[in-house]
């Protein structure tokens, strides 16, 4: 009697129990669980997108095995007549057993005694970029590892995942390749495309300045890359001519997604248009007299550029010129940042330095935020009317900058400033000829 009274008060304790379970609170939620971040919608995405990719490639491998043997089945068939069954039963054992090699290639799990490593091209603060050689194939990459200890102290590990997402999800071809990553208990690798043509700050830094055709190219390839990533939902926040490189053939690839920051905003205190130290204020002294600072020529300032360049790219602070305003503001910003940034470029490859340039980053980031009274076109460099519009244009106000509806506007743009540039030269040779 006591045992069934002791079940009857648990079944009546359970039924309590998975009644209150039923009840939802007032919110309507379950248990009173709150609703998933931001975050963790992201990183459900991106697993999400990462298991329905690896099946989806694994199903493709599958496919495409079965169409190799049905292709081998149909010309044995055809051929039939001219073969002997021992021959064909040799044939089919041999594909068979590449088909074995292939797969257990697949599984291979790379690790960096793989490649040959070859000479350092670059260093950063937790990593460094070597040339190596596929030890099996012969092929050439370049190999950036990464101490994982440091990006974890320097909380650069989201940089680094969002630079592998990118690279693994976008194939294009204005875009460095990954072929592969893998990681060991030390260091995290990513094999990725080299690119033996160097990057665009040493062939500005060799050429001094380019020609409007020269850097209407570049300019127009760097378009593509940066609407490709656009596409993705990225934003690069990090586009000058460091992370512009060239492949043997001279065409360009945009590198470093989120990777490395030249700029440590917290060096900056924050920056407002009204700024006390604005290009008027700095020009007076303590009495209120106003003070005349040295102007240098197109050429002065183009050495002194040249002279500080590379300290300035590798420095800890680095250099804030391709910086959009509403990113030094600090009160948001989007996509329309890395147009900014591509006007810049577009100055400095046409003049020979960067329109905002200064001796001091934080006289510069003031530059940047008062960019309508320091934006000047020196009339020594010689542009065009079609090349100061478009750096106009790229150098302005989020809401009226190009590229904010899209990168087609830009695009329209330079094929507007091509014909304009080509007009011109027909001018002049048909007036000489006069």
């Amino acid at each position: 009697m006591d045992s069934a009274r002791s079940w009857f008060t648990k079944l009546q304790t359970r039924e309590k129990s998975i009644g209150k379970k039923k009840e939802l609170p007032p919110n309507g939620k379950e248990g009173g669980e709150e609703a998933p971040s931001s975050a963790t919608k992201q990183r459900v995405a991106v697993a999400k997108q990462y298991i329905e990719k690896h099946y989806k490639e694994q199903m493709k491998k599958t496919q495409d095995r079965k169409e190799r043997r049905c292709s081998l089945e149909k010309q044995l068939a055809e051929n039939s007549n001219n073969m002997s069954e021992e021959e064909q039963h040799n044939i089919v054992k041999q594909y068979e057993k590449k088909e074995t090699e292939y797969m257990r290639m697949q599984r291979h799990k790379m690790s960096v005694d793989d490649f040959d490593l070859l000479t350092m091209i670059g260093k950063g603060a937790f990593g460094e970029v070597r040339v190596c050689r596929d030890k099996a194939t012969g092929n050439v990459y370049a190999m950036k590892k990464l101490k994982k200890s440091e990006m974890l102290r320097r909380g650069q590990v989201e940089h680094v995942r969002a630079e592998r997402n990118l690279l693994a999800e976008v194939d294009h071809h204005c875009i460095v390749k990954l072929y592969c990553s893998f990681q060991d208990s030390e260091y995290l690798y990513l094999i990725m495309e080299y690119l033996p043509g160097g990057d665009m700050m040493t062939l500005l830094m060799r050429k001094d300045t380019l020609s409007e055709d020269e850097a209407r190219f570049y300019v127009g390839e760097t378009v593509l890359a940066i609407e490709a990533i656009h596409r993705h939902n990225y934003i690069h926040r990090d586009i000058k001519p460091d992370n512009l490189l060239l492949d043997r053939f001279g065409h360009l690839r945009l590198s470093d997604f989120g990777l490395c920051k030249p700029l440590d905003y917290s060096n900056f205190p924050d920056l407002n248009e009204k700024d006390v130290t604005s290009a008027k204020t700095q020009q007076m002294n303590g009495d209120g007299k106003q003070q005349s600072l040295p102007k240098r020529t197109q050429q002065e300032q183009l050495e002194h550029w040249q002279k500080n360049r590379r300290t300035l790219a590798y420095s800890t602070v680095g250099t804030p010129d391709y910086i959009a305003p509403e990113v030094l503001l600090k009160k948001g910003y989007g996509m329309e940042c890395d147009w900014w940034s591509l006007g810049a470029i577009m100055y400095e490859m046409l003049v020979g330095y960067p329109p905002f340039y200064s001796d001091e980053p934080m006289t510069t980031c003031r530059k940047i935020v008062n960019w309508r009274t320091h934006l000047k076109f020196p009339e020594e460099a010689g542009l065009t009317t079609g090349a100061k519009e478009l750096i106009s244009k790229l150098l302005c106000n989020v809401d009226q900058r190009l590229g904010t509806k899209g990168a087609e506007e830009i695009k329209v743009f330079l094929v507007f400033f091509a014909t304009c540039l080509a007009a011109m030269f027909f001018l002049g040779r048909f007036s000489k000829e006069i």
